[in-house]
């Protein structure tokens, strides 16, 4: 408003805009009873309009000034020692009163309090009621430290932190600039993925970059290609998610401390890892004539797992039944030799006792393997009553009846 920029008359705040027709001066602050206040009614107590209500205010303010000062016709041209300067005096008073209470500023528990003095940065603020020099001196920013901010790298679900720029919109399709990457074995994959972070030092956030999350952005795409080409595909596909985020989210926070960013890396996850759209069906049949190939190697090998052991156990069985039987035949050779040289010390050492002895021994073996059969003399024709069928057998009595 004019009056807020000077005016005519020596450029008195209280003076009429410039080219608005002149109020009449008031002698004395208007007639009846005194200066009359700025909001004083109109007929029927009703609130004038807004330009009835500045001109008002202008004249309560100039009523309060000395004659003379501010344009105002009659009288000397300099301060009065009457109500003129204490009416200055109250209002600069409520001006400077109020410049210092503007001074009070609350930071929520979720902000943090960057105090800047003459656009500098100054100090931080914790969480609670503070206090600052009044603009113009101190200006006071907050931002929230404690949100999540979210940002997309491949695809776009109108939820990041980094506005659309090329390849995509807001209804999630894929930024295929941003996804497609170069493997370690020199295939194409297409990732998508997302980076949480929030602010972990405003002062730094505010002042060291000017776009904190396009920063982020840049730097988890280039740690993300730098990490995918040294992996390959199916290390990428299968079990090597986890690995993958765990790099990543470290690279990225070693650059944005590196870049004094003031962000904290929370979280890097996954969304997507395929191979290209283009090719995808040809890659699902290399992956199934891949698994086949797994299977059929799994299987033969549980076949070899089964009939080596099998048959080296069957190998090391029969070298030790033939083991076994080598020494038993040695063990009975060798005490049979014993016993013929023992008979033969004892034959040399007494012959016609051990002949006898062996005549006897020779002889019982006979008849024990030999049926008997004992007949009368007075018997004639007794061939037909003869056991000749079981003349080569034993009897279970041991050959006798």
């Amino acid at each position: 408003m004019s009056w807020n920029n000077g005016g005519p008359n020596g450029g008195s705040p209280w003076g009429a805009p410039p080219g608005s027709p002149k109020e009449p001066p008031r002698p004395g602050g208007g007639g009846g009873g005194g200066p009359k206040g700025p909001w004083s009614g109109g007929p029927g107590g009703n609130l004038p309009d807004p330009d009835e209500l500045i001109r008002r205010l202008q004249g309560f303010l100039r009523g309060l000034l000395p004659p003379g000062f501010g344009g105002r016709r009659g009288g000397g041209g300099g301060f009065g020692r009457g109500g003129g300067g204490r009416g200055i005096a109250l209002i600069a008073a409520g001006v400077f009163a109020l410049w210092l209470v503007s001074g009070f500023y609350r930071v929520q528990p979720d902000e943090q309090g960057v105090v800047l003095r003459f656009g500098a940065f100054n100090r931080t603020a914790l969480p609670g009621l503070n206090y600052h020099i009044p603009w113009p001196v101190e200006t006071v920013l907050r931002p929230k430290v404690t949100r999540i901010n979210r940002v997309e790298i491949g695809y776009r679900s109108g939820q990041g932190s980094v506005p659309v720029e090329q390849g995509t919109d807001a209804a999630g399709r894929d930024v295929l600039a941003e996804s497609l990457m170069l493997t370690g074995d020199e295939n194409i994959i297409d990732i998508d993925f997302a980076v949480f972070w929030r602010i972990r030092d405003a002062g730094a956030y505010l002042f060291n970059t000017r776009h904190p999350a396009y920063t982020v952005k840049s730097a988890a795409e280039s740690v993300m290609r730098e990490e995918i080409g040294r992996t390959p595909i199916q290390f990428a596909l299968t079990e090597g998610r986890a690995k993958i985020e765990t790099d990543v989210m470290k690279g990225v926070q070693y650059i944005l401390d590196q870049y004094g960013t003031g962000v904290e890396i929370t979280q890097v996850q996954l969304q997507k890892v395929d191979p290209p759209a283009a090719v995808i069906d040809s890659f699902r049949d290399v992956q199934r004539a891949n698994t086949d190939a797994d299977r059929m190697r799994n299987e033969a090998e549980s076949y070899h797992n089964d009939i080596v052991p099998r048959a080296r156990g069957d190998a090391a069985r029969i070298v030790a039944e033939a083991d076994g039987q080598r020494q038993a035949a040695i063990a009975e050779a060798s005490g049979q030799a014993q016993r013929f040289l023992s008979v033969l010390k004892a034959y040399d050492a007494a012959k016609d006792v051990t002949l006898r002895r062996l005549y006897i021994e020779t002889m019982e073996d006979i008849l024990r393997r030999t049926p008997t059969v004992v007949v009368d003399g007075n018997l004639r024709g007794i061939v037909p009553f003869l056991p000749l069928n079981d003349a080569g057998h034993a009897p279970p009595g041991g050959g006798k009846p």
